[in-house]
This record gives structure tokens, C-alpha cells and sequence, in this order.
């Protein structure tokens, strides 16, 4: 059976062979008619447009590509469709006009026009060409491989001949695959190498060849033992760096092949005592070769292939048990991002390229077309595939305007989908992940810290040097946090309970400083200020030609670097005070704001880039760590403050537009300073003295410094900062009167407690006087922080009313004791006050706030007034205790029937004098609780006189409202139903849409 597969497998390789070769003479005389055609154009005279010239170019390169390159074919992304695209162009220059001199000008140019149609809506390629073609090469290739397998394999079986003769006449075989291969390349294969480059029958029998002659080698040395290990590395290492200096003639594919052999290799050799620099130095020889063999033939599949291959030889390596030195490990993977930057995609092309959208995946030349070892032939196969071309552009100019709604969506493509994408991308991660488990392994072995840091540096410095290096800048740098977090020994969810604990525990000013011994902090600092170096060269070199690339250099540069220097703080220094720490981020944060500074003076005037903000808050951040490492306790929130109010005074020097900003970051980071201690101080340090303590400073200076700053900017022309400072002044002065509201309240001392009622009734004045303060700011300046603040203020602290003064803190469930004394008590401090302020802040609103909301908060008030008024009847029956465990008495349910309809009666007489239509409401609401309540509650509870009173005094109530109401009504009518109306109105009284209307009208 095998001797018959294998005879099928030679006849079949023989017949493609034979079919392929009969191809090529056509595809010959095909070049040939269409060399011809063109010169009789030429000879013609024929004026050539603009166009015709181009696309007779076009031609000339694929023709010249398919004689003098044929291996250079790879270079395009997508394969041309079958047949020729050639063929209906010399069908029309055979027309009727092809024989005088102006039917040849007229020939030519429809043959030109036809074959840029052929180009640019390529054909489908039909089954018989994918049979014929390309199936026949590929299950030929498979079958000659197969076949010099079964040819060992019955020789092994019949035992016919010895070992070592099989051995031989198997890599005779391979070598005869590799020279046929090379003889059929060399008879010339011009144009099918275009259209079926993937299937090339010169390739396949090199493959096959090679594959023979590697498994010859193995078999010499893991099954018979004739070659020894090293001998069988090198034979094996060289047959796959051949393997891979072979695909320059006949493609990518070959070069995966022999890259796959390569990295295999050391793997099917053992050795005794394996050598790490030997192994990896040979691994970074053979990354080189692909990606030299890469750069001459612009592949982008072999050397992702090789990144992902040296990638994971790391991860091999360090993942073994052993302590293993990390020198050689580290410099292979510098070598791999080193050829990145140099040799393959190294330049990547002209200049600006990240930002004028060259097609991906080759360098471009000084006139924008893509600069391969195929000149013009690779831009031709770009057109025939419906890519972008330079040459094409005044053509495509006109079509500019229909593809706008697409524009956006093309470039954020551009910009997430740069040029190169899967080479850089694969060395990007080929590099961080060994470098995170470095991290990992320390401190054994010893530098494997060292070798962590230098690998997250060099990618930065890649991400810093070509314009098409994003990927590896970004994960550069979240390599290098992420290990500085490994390093510290800060897991994401340590951090996270972290940054959750309580003001009692460790925190910024209680902690203990780790011991931590042989702590990397010079690493982490030195990588810290390496990647702001990296980040500021990205700057200058990229901020004129590449102005995108160097906006996210220095978006990484202004978080990453402190991050990882505030991470090494908080992890290994003293949080009282660390000199190390505070002087480092000191020097990085003047160095920052000096490079803003001259950075701007090489800005044209207008609008500063995204890179001038980012070094402004990059030195902010900095010098804000040195804050927090040189100070301690109040006088880092004060500095902090003031940080921001020098960088608003800053404006009056410098219109830096981000300047504002950085108070508003400041503002944010006292806020996360107090939130991780309210006390600023400590506990222990607060002082029990009302109002006069470290709160008032601590809060208070701050809400200040924003007022101020506010004030400073009000020419300024960013409406955003101004308004979000003055939202934030707003907030630190509320904020400041309520905690020592509370410090006062809870006898100096800040703690998670519960509030009572009485100090639940002060933020409730203070939220109503705050809206009333903001609806004065408004009309003195307006702005939308005001006007939505004041309104956003009120709704708060309604909710808080409804669900602490009414439910959560009401003396009537929670049985707290309302005080001795019959009027001044906790009821009129928790009631009486609020519902009084709510009104007045309904008064005053009108005009000035939306209806709706002015009557909500006339309905607020009422509320609050209407629970005094109960509560203080039912103080009146029960004394200090009003639970709700004591149950009602008869007087008591009488009293608060009589009560309510005196309310309605007090609230309507006011509403009408007012014209207040909500506390008319009120009344009307509160009227309809006490029928309710007589006719469903007194009558079953009351007895005797108490029950006749009780309906006495409703009707005799709702009676003189019914009067009321008649007498109101029948004014506005103008007089008695009785009187005759008036034919028509007075002349000295005219009416109509000019007329204002009643005050009862409203």
C-alpha cells in the first residue's frame, strides 16, 4: 500500500508540474502580445493623458515585477484574482481601429480604461483556477514529502537497506526537492507568482525538500545516534536559517517554514548541561535572519510569528524551578526590540506617516507611494486590490466629499490600527510578559528587578522613537506600573482595600514604614524618571512631524511615571517624611513645568496641544507627591491648596490654558485626603475646642482658595473651569460648616456615629441657606453652576427631610427625648425652623426657579410645619418621651382634629394673602386629613361631648372656608350673579394681550 501512495504521489507532482509549466508558455506569449501592444501605442503618437500614462505604468511594473522578482511578490496583503487582469485591455486594443495611427490613440486609451476598470473591480477567481492551480500544487508538495516518507518507511520495513543508507538517499531526496524547486524558479515564472504566490510550485518542493532534510537529522541523531548533539544543532540550525534565506526567492510561507524549524530546534536536541547564552543567542540569530529576510521582502507574518515564538521561549525559560540567570533571557528580548526599531519595520517610512494615514504594512518613499523592494510594481498590485495609492489621489480628490461621514470612523482606525500592527504588537507582548514574571521572581534571583525595569524601558523607548510603535508604548507602560505594583507587593485588590479602609485604620499619617530591606526602590525611581526622559524625547521628535504620536507620549509620560514613583512611596518609604521620595518628585516636578515652559515658546499662538497640558499636569502631580512626602498631617492639605491657587495666579504670567485645571486637581486631591482622614490631623491630634481647631483651617482655607481662584478667572475665557470651581467653593464651604457643625455637636469627636435630629435640622439650614446663597450669586453673576447648583442643593436636602426628619431620626420612632423645656426644644429645632426656612426659600425663589420646583419647596415647608404642630400636641399629652410605644389618649385625638383645621385654616388665609396657589394646596390637603380623620378615627374613638365637638368644629370650619371661598370667587366675577354684565368694556380700559392680569388670576 505504501509503495502504491507513494507512486500516486509521484505521478501526481509530475502532472502538476507538467499542467503548471504549459501555463507558464501561455502566460509567456501572453507578456509577449501585451509588450507589443503597448510599444505600437508608443510608436502611434498618441497623446496619453494623465491617466493612460498611469495606468500604462501600472502595467509595465506588474510585468516587470513578474520577471525580475519573482519571490518579491509577497510583499502585497491580498492576493489579485484569476485570470489576468490584462486580457480584457488587449481585447479592446484589437478592435477595428488598432490598424491607423488615431484608431491606435483611441485603441490605447480603451484598453488603458478597461484595465484600470480590471484593476480596480477585480474578478472572482473561478473553482477550476483554485483546482487547477493552486489545490494541484499544494496536495503535489504534500505528496513528494509523503513519498520520501513511505520511501524510508518500507525501506526501514522490508529491511532492504542499512540505516545509514536510508539516511543518505533520504537527503539526497530532500536535496533533489530543493534543486527542482530552484530549476523550475529559474525557467521563469512571471506572472502566476503574482496570482497564485501562495502556491507556488518552486516553494512547494523547497518546503518539501526542507522538511525531508530536517527530519533526516533528527533521525540521524534521536533515533540512530550517528551525529551527536552538537552536531545535530548545528546541521539543524543551519538547514533552517538556509530554509529562511530561501523564502527571499520563493516566499513568506518558506520563511515561516524555516522559522518553525529554527525555533523547534532546540527542543529535539537535549543536552546534559544546557547553555542559557547559547540557547538564546541563537534564538535571537535566528529572529534575526526572518526579520532580515522580512525587511527586504516587507513581510509582516514572519516576524509577528518570530516575536510570538521568542516570546514564548521566555516564558519556557522563566518559568522553570530553578533560579536561572535573567541576563541572557533579557538581552535576547532586547535584541528582538532593538531590530524592531532598526531593522524591521525600523523607520517604518517618512515622517508623519502616524498622522497622514500611509497603508499599513509597508514604509512609504519620498513621493508617498509605498517604497518596497517592488518599486512601482507593489503600488500596481495596491490598485488592483482597491487600496490607497498615492498616484491615485488626484483621481479620488473628487470623491473626497462623499466619503466625510466616514472620516471620523477612518481615523480613529488609523490611530488604533497603525501601520506594522501585528509586528509591533507581538513584540510588544513578547517583551511585557517575560518582564512582569521578572518582577515576579524577586528577589531570586537578584537582578531580575533590574531586568524588569530595563525591558519596560526599552519598549518605551521604542514606543518613543517610531512613529508606528503604539502598542508598545502603551503597554510599555502599563508593564511598568503593573510590575512596580508586583515589586511593592501591591495586588489590584489590596489596593482596592487600600484606598477603602477607615479613617481608624493605617493610613497616610499612621502607618508604619515597611522594613523593607533590599527594596527596589533606586529601580522604580530610575524607571520612573526613565520613562518620563522617553516620554519628553517623544515629545520633541515627534511633536511637529507626528503630532497624535507625541499627544499619547505625553499622556503616558504625565500618568505613568508618578504613578509608579507614588507607588514606590507608599509601599517603602515614610509616609511622615521621606526625603528620598520628596526630593526626587520635587526635581521631576520643576522639570516638568521647565519643559512646558519651553515647550510653549516654540508653539505657534493659538490653542497649546494635548503635550503642553500634559507636562503642566504631569509637574503638578509630581510636585504634589513631594507635598505629601515632605509634609505631614494639616500642612499637606494647606500646601496642596495652595499649589493650585499659585498654578490659577500662574495665568497672570502665562495663558496656559490647562492652568486652571490644576486647581481643580487639587481641589480633588484635598477632597481624597479628607475622605481618607476627615480628621486631616489624626484622631488622636484633633482638638475638642468648637469651631476654633485644625477643621478650620484644614477645610476651610481650601474652600477659600477655590473662591478665590473662581473670582480670579472671571474674564477667563474656559467657562468650564470657572464653573467647576465654583461648584467646588461651594461645595468645601457647605462642607466646612457641616463638619464642625457635627465636631460641635458630638463633643470633638469625628466618628461613623449616627447624627441626631438637632444636628440632622443644621445641615438642613444650611442646605437651604446655601440655595438661597447660590440663587444671590446668580443674579449678581450668572452661571449655570449657580442656577442648576442651587436648585440641585434644595432637592438634596428634600430627600434628607423625607427620609431622616420624617422616618429615620423622628423622635416618634427612634424615642429620642425632645427636651424639658414646652416651646424651645429639639421639635422647633428639627421642625419648626426648617419648614420656616423652606418657606422663606420658597418666597424667595418665585421668579426665579421653575413653579414646579417653588412649590415643592413651598410644600417642604408646610410639611415641616405640619409635623411640628402634631408632634408638639402629642409633647403636650406625653411629655419629653413621644414614642410611638405609648399609644393615643382621647384628648389627644380630639386635639389634633382641632389643631389641623386651625393649620388649614392659617395656611389658607395666607396662601390668599400671598397669593401663594401652593400653600392654598397645602390647606386644601391638609383640610381633606382632618375630615378623613373625624369621620374615620374620631367618630370610633371619641366618646360623648369630645365626639360632638369634634363634628361640630369640622362643619363649622368647612362652612366658613365654603364662604370664604364664595366671597373670593364672586369678587373676581366683578359682582352679584344678579348684576347685568356690562355690554362691553370700558374705552379707557382696553383689553387684550397687553393687559396684565390679576394677582388672583395667578
Amino acid at each position: 500500500m505504501a509503495e502504491i501512495l507513494a507512486l500516486v504521489a509521484i505521478v501526481l507532482a509530475i502532472a502538476a508540474m507538467n499542467r503548471n509549466g504549459k501555463t507558464t508558455a501561455k502566460l509567456t506569449e501572453e507578456i509577449r502580445r501585451l509588450r507589443e501592444e503597448l510599444e505600437a501605442m508608443r510608436a502611434g503618437g498618441a497623446a496619453a493623458s494623465p491617466l493612460r500614462e498611469a495606468d500604462e505604468t501600472a502595467i509595465a511594473s506588474v510585468v516587470a515585477a513578474g520577471e525580475a522578482a519573482p519571490g518579491d511578490a509577497e510583499a502585497a496583503s491580498a492576493e489579485p484574482s484569476f485570470p489576468s487582469p490584462w486580457l480584457p485591455g488587449r481585447a479592446a486594443a484589437d478592435g477595428d481601429d488598432a490598424a491607423s495611427p488615431a484608431g491606435a490613440g483611441v485603441s490605447a486609451a480603451a484598453g488603458a480604461e478597461t484595465a484600470t476598470a480590471a484593476i480596480a473591480q477585480p474578478m472572482r477567481e473561478s473553482l477550476e483556477s483554485r483546482i487547477g492551480a493552486r489545490w494541484a500544487v499544494w496536495v503535489g508538495g504534500l505528496a513528494l514529502a509523503l513519498g520520501g516518507v513511505f520511501m524510508v518507511r518500507y525501506s526501514i520495513e522490508a529491511g532492504v537497506l542499512s540505516p545509514a543508507v536510508r539516511l543518505t538517499l533520504a537527503a539526497l531526496f530532500g536535496l533533489v526537492l530543493v534543486a527542482a524547486g530552484e530549476i523550475v524558479r529559474r525557467r521563469g515564472m512571471p506572472i502566476e507568482m503574482v496570482a497564485f504566490r501562495n502556491a507556488m510550485i518552486p516553494g512547494v518542493l523547497t518546503a518539501a525538500g526542507a522538511l525531508t532534510l530536517f527530519g533526516v537529522t533528527y533521525a540521524a541523531h534521536g533515533f540512530y545516534g550517528f551525529i551527536g548533539a552538537p552536531l545535530s544543532f548545528l546541521l539543524l540550525a543551519a538547514i533552517a536559517l538556509a530554509t529562511i534565506a530561501l523564502s527571499l526567492l520563493h516566499g513568506q510561507a518558506l520563511a515561516g517554514l524555516g522559522l518553525l524549524g529554527s525555533m523547534v530546534t532546540p527542543l529535539l536536541v537535549a543536552s546534559d548541561e544546557p547553555d542559557p547564552w547559547l540557547l538564546f543567542g541563537y534564538l535571537s540569530i535566528a529572529w534575526l535572519a526572518t526579520a532580515a529576510a522580512a525587511r527586504l521582502r516587507c513581510w509582516q507574518v514572519a516576524p509577528t510569528l518570530a516575536n510570538v515564538a521568542l516570546g514564548l521561549w521566555a516564558l519556557l525559560y522563566l518559568a522553570s524551578a530553578e533560579p536561572l540567570p535573567t541576563p541572557p533571557v533579557t538581552l535576547a528580548l532586547l535584541v528582538m526590540l532593538a531590530g524592531a526599531a532598526v531593522l524591521w519595520p525600523g523607520a517604518g517610512g517618512a515622517a508623519g506617516e502616524a498622522d497622514a494615514g500611509v497603508p499599513a504594512g509597508a514604509p512609504a518613499g519620498a513621493d508617498g507611494v509605498a517604497a518596497t523592494p517592488q518599486g512601482e510594481a507593489a503600488a500596481a498590485i495596491a490598485m488592483a486590490e482597491g487600496g490607497p495609492v498615492a498616484g491615485t489621489a488626484a483621481m479620488t480628490g473628487a470623491a473626497a466629499p462623499a466619503a466625510g461621514g466616514r472620516s471620523t470612523t477612518a481615523r480613529w482606525r488609523r490611530i488604533l490600527a497603525p501601520a506594522f500592527l501585528a509586528v509591533s504588537l507581538s513584540a510588544a507582548l513578547a517583551a511585557s510578559l517575560p518582564a512582569i514574571v521578572l518582577a515576579f521572581l524577586h528577589p531570586s534571583p537578584a537582578s531580575s528587578a533590574a531586568a524588569f525595569a530595563v525591558l519596560a524601558f526599552a519598549l518605551a523607548v521604542l514606543g518613543a522613537a517610531r512613529w508606528w510603535a503604539l502598542y508598545p508604548a502603551v503597554l510599555g507602560h502599563l508593564c511598568a506600573l503593573a510590575g512596580a505594583m508586583v515589586l511593592a507587593g501591591v495586588s489590584g485588590r489590596n489596593a482596592l482595600e487600600t484606598l477603602t479602609a477607615l479613617p481608624g485604620q493605617p493610613g497616610f499619617d499612621t502607618a508604619v514604614p515597611i522594613a523593607a530591606g533590599a527594596a527596589p526602590v533606586a529601580v522604580l525611581l530610575l524607571l520612573s524618571a526613565a520613562l518620563a526622559a522617553a516620554g519628553a524625547g517623544a515629545i520633541w521628535l515627534w511633536k511637529e512631524r507626528a503630532p497624535r504620536h507625541a499627544a499619547l507620549n505625553g499622556v503616558l509620560m504625565a500618568i505613568f511615571p508618578v504613578a509608579i514613583a507614588a507607588v514606590s512611596f507608599l509601599a517603602f518609604g515614610n509616609l511622615s517624611f521621606d526625603l528620598t521620595h520628596g526630593l526626587f518628585a520635587l526635581v521631576l516636578g520643576l522639570a516638568y513645568l521647565g519643559a512646558a515652559e519651553v515647550h510653549a515658546r516654540t508653539l505657534p499662538p493659538g490653542p497649546a496641544p494635548v503635550p503642553q497640558w500634559t507636562l503642566v499636569l504631569g509637574g503638578f502631580a509630581f510636585l504634589t507627591l513631594a507635598l505629601f512626602a515632605l509634609t505631614d498631617g494639616l500642612a499637606t492639605t494647606l500646601l496642596v491648596a495652595i499649589l493650585g491657587f499659585a498654578m490659577v495666579l500662574a495665568t497672570r504670567l502665562r495663558p496656559w490654558p490647562v492652568l486652571p485645571w490644576a486647581m481643580v486637581g487639587a481641589a480633588l486631591v484635598v477632597a481624597v485626603r479628607i475622605g481618607w482622614d476627615p480628621t486631616i490631623v489624626g484622631p488622636a491630634n484633633l482638638s475638642k475646642t468648637p469651631v476654633f481647631n485644625q477643621l478650620l483651617p484644614g477645610y476651610g482655607i481650601p474652600a477659600l482658595l477655590l473662591a478665590a481662584s473662581a473670582w480670579l478667572l472671571r474674564s477667563w475665557p474656559g467657562e468650564r473651569a470657572r464653573n467647576l470651581l465654583q461648584a467646588l467653593a461651594s461645595l468645601f464651604l457647605l462642607l466646612s460648616v457641616a463638619i464642625l457643625v457635627r465636631h460641635a455637636m458630638n463633643g470633638g469627636v469625628l466618628d461613623s456615629a449616627a447624627p441626631t435630629l438637632g444636628e440632622q435640622a443644621i445641615y438642613t439650614l444650611l442646605a437651604a441657606g446655601a440655595s438661597a446663597a447660590l440663587m444671590t450669586l446668580e443674579l449678581k453673576q450668572p452661571s449655570p453652576v449657580f442656577r442648576y447648583g442651587s436648585m440641585a442643593v434644595g432637592v438634596l436636602s428634600m430627600l434628607s427631610i423625607l427620609s431622616a426628619h420624617f422616618f429615620a431620626l423622628n423622635p416618634y420612632f427612634s424615642g429620642e427625648l425632645t427636651g424639658r423645656w414646652p416651646f424651645f426644644n429639639l421639635l422647633l429645632v428639627g421642625y419648626l425652623l426648617p419648614g420656616l426656612a423652606f418657606a422663606g426659600l420658597a418666597w424667595y425663589a418665585r421668579g426665579r426657579r421653575p413653579a414646579a420646583y417653588v412649590t415643592l419647596l413651598a410644600l417642604t415647608g408646610a410639611v415641616l410645619v405640619f409635623a411640628w404642630v402634631t408632634l408638639s400636641v402629642r409633647r403636650y399629652w406625653h411629655g419629653e418621651g413621644i414614642a410611638g410605644w405609648k399609644g393615643f389618649i382621647e384628648g389627644e385625638t380630639y386635639t389634633y382634629s382641632v389643631v389641623w383645621l386651625l393649620l388649614g385654616v392659617a395656611l389658607l388665609a395666607l396662601g390668599s394673602r400671598l397669593d401663594a396657589r401652593s400653600l392654598r394646596l397645602a390647606s386644601a390637603a391638609l383640610v381633606l386629613l382632618a375630615v378623613v380623620k373625624v369621620f374615620l378615627v374620631d367618630m370610633s374613638n371619641l366618646q360623648g361631648i369630645l365626639r360632638a365637638l369634634s363634628f361640630i368644629g369640622l362643619g363649622a370650619v368647612l362652612i366658613g372656608i365654603g364662604l370664604f371661598y364664595q366671597k373670593i370667587l364672586t369678587g373676581r366675577a366683578g359682582g352679584p350673579a344678579s348684576d347685568p354684565a356690562p355690554a362691553g368694556p370700558p374705552a379707557s380700559a382696553p383689553s387684550g394681550p397687553g393687559t396684565p392680569a390679576s394677582p388672583d388670576a395667578a
